[in-house]
This record gives structure tokens, C-alpha cells and sequence, in this order.
């Protein structure tokens, strides 16, 4: 029983990240053309927000206690901000501008910001090696961003490069504000706050982009990419990962990540008609060998703790 546990949590954080390296394409099927990309956040955070909710009422057995501590709201609304907003904000513009690959490979940017900022803000240790492997992410993203273009809309790929790697300073600031919460609270409990506050702080702005979307504009094929973002990529991957990291850990989940440029290099290669030059295989290695070399023997902040 103990066995087939373990197998279970580590197919659903592969499916989690097949899911996401998918997301990168899918978001370009619908996203600027049908709806906005702040219409979009808006769409994935408001069906997460409900369905996160939704499950708590049907199972309350398997969330935990609904309150969280008064002194936490400020911390919460932090996360919500720099993890679920703004973060994606920027990520869905960039996607809606660059490739698929390209947005994948800058996403795994965050792991190496993650350590220099815990280094910053909570005095974590650095040494030479993980310096080494700032640099050749640094230096990784830097040839994915400024490298030749065979299209015509370089300037706004490059435009959507930047946006996509902001979205990682974000997200990585966000992932070291989170870690006090997910050591106090179990991830679902900390996850389905998040979302709620992002729901409340997102509402205001993006409100409106949701509800004068040209629904009627929509095909089938549209709308199933809608549900993969809204319900698969979003709702699914954040349970998954939640229960990933109650069953085998934040460090043995965060590893995973390092399948998403695979998988969504495989996508857009079959589907949306890109390819593998040089110059993405160099950035692509770069950037690998500078994750390991910063994540090497790290095991307190991961990239998918939530």
C-alpha cells in the first residue's frame, strides 16, 4: 500500500508538469486573440478559487482547518500578489509574445533567482558554486533573449522574453515569502488562502477584461484550451502538487520541473511548428547546468512547494 502511495504522488507530479509544458502552447491558442491575457488570470484564478473551495465543502475530512491566523493575512496577501497576480500577469503577456520554448526554459530561471534572494532577504548561505550557476543561467537566458530571430517579430519576442523572465524574479521572491506559511500550514491550506486572496486583489483590475471577452467568438477547440489552462494547468497542477509534496517531499516534487522544457519543446515542435537550433540547445544547457549547480546539495526552498 505504502508503495503504490509513493508510485501515485510521483504520477501526479509528472503529470502536473506534462501539464504544464502543455500550458505553454495551449495559452497561444486563445490568449491575446479571444481573451486578454489579464482576462485570462482572471478566468484560471477565479475557477481555482471556487474549485479549491468547492472541494473543501464536498470533502472536509481532506483539507485542513478552514482559519488561518490573523497575523498570516499580510504574509498571504504578499504571496497572492508576487505567486497568483502579478507574477502571471507578466507570464501570460510574455507567453502570448514569445514561444513556448522560449518561456520554458526562462521559467527555469527561478530556481537560481530563488537561492540569491533567500541569500538576500534570510541571510541563506552562498558559495562559489552556486555564484558559478548564477552566472551560466544568467548568461543562458541572456543568449535565449538576444539571439538571432529568424522572425519578424523579434523585437516583441524579446519584449516577451523580459516579461516572462520578471515573471521568475516574481515568483521566486514569492517562493521565499511562502515557505514560513507552508511550514506552518499543510500546502493545500496554504494554497487555497492564496488563491482566495489573489481572487479578491485580482477582481478589481481584471474583472472587466473577463466579462467583455467575445465568448461567442470561441470555438470548441478554444474552449478546451480554456479548461486546460483554467482546470488542468492551474487547479489540478496546484492539487497534484500538494499532494506530491505531502507524499514525497517539496525537494523530490521541485525536481520535476526540470521535465517542463521537454515536454513543452515536444509540443510545440509537433503543433505550433518551432525548432530546435543551436543557439537554444547552448541556452538550454546553460541554463540546466546553472540550476544544478545553484539546487546542488539544497533541499529547504523548491519550485514547486505549492
Amino acid at each position: 500500500m505504502y508503495k503504490k502511495r509513493i508510485f501515485k504522488a510521483h504520477l501526479a507530479v509528472l503529470v502536473t508538469n506534462f501539464i504544464f509544458g502543455i500550458n505553454y502552447s495551449v495559452v497561444k491558442l486563445i490568449s491575446p486573440s479571444h481573451i486578454v491575457p489579464l482576462g485570462l488570470n482572471m478566468a484560471r484564478v477565479a475557477v481555482t478559487f471556487t474549485m479549491f473551495w468547492l472541494l473543501f465543502l464536498i470533502k472536509p475530512s481532506v483539507n485542513p482547518p478552514i482559519g488561518i491566523d490573523r497575523k498570516d493575512i499580510p504574509r498571504f496577501i504578499l504571496c497572492a500578489a508576487s505567486g497568483v497576480v502579478i507574477n502571471q500577469v507578466f507570464f501570460l503577456k510574455g507567453l502570448s509574445m514569445t514561444s513556448p520554448i522560449h518561456a520554458s526554459l526562462l521559467a527555469l530561471i527561478a530556481p537560481i533567482l530563488i537561492v540569491f534572494i533567500a541569500a538576500w532577504m534570510i541571510k541563506e548561505s552562498l558559495n562559489l558554486i552556486k555564484i558559478i550557476g548564477l552566472g551560466l543561467g544568467i548568461i543562458g537566458a541572456a543568449i535565449l533573449i538576444s539571439g538571432k530571430s529568424n522572425t519578424a517579430n523579434k523585437d516583441t519576442m524579446m519584449l516577451g522574453d523580459i516579461y516572462v523572465m520578471l515573471n521568475a524574479v516574481l515568483y521566486s521572491f514569492f517562493m521565499v515569502w511562502v515557505k514560513p506559511l507552508m511550514m506552518k500550514y499543510k500546502p493545500l491550506h496554504v494554497v487555497r488562502w492564496i488563491f482566495t486572496f489573489g481572487f479578491i486583489m485580482l477582481l478589481p483590475f481584471a474583472g472587466k477584461d473577463l466579462y467583455t471577452t467575445e465568448w461567442h467568438t470561441f470555438s470548441g477547440a478554444n474552449w478546451m484550451a480554456l479548461i486546460l489552462v483554467c482546470v488542468g494547468a492551474t487547479f489540478l497542477c496546484y492539487l497534484f502538487n500538494a499532494y506530491g509534496i505531502a507524499v514525497i517531499g517539496s525537494s523530490t516534487t521541485g525536481i520535476y520541473i526540470y521535465t517542463q522544457p521537454f515536454f513543452a519543446a515536444i509540443i510545440a515542435i509537433i503543433f505550433m511548428g518551432e525548432t530546435l537550433g543551436v543557439q537554444k540547445i547552448v541556452a538550454a544547457l546553460l541554463i540546466f547546468f546553472g540550476v544544478y549547480m545553484v539546487s546542488y546539495k539544497r533541499r529547504q526552498i523548491t519550485v514547486s512547494e505549492v
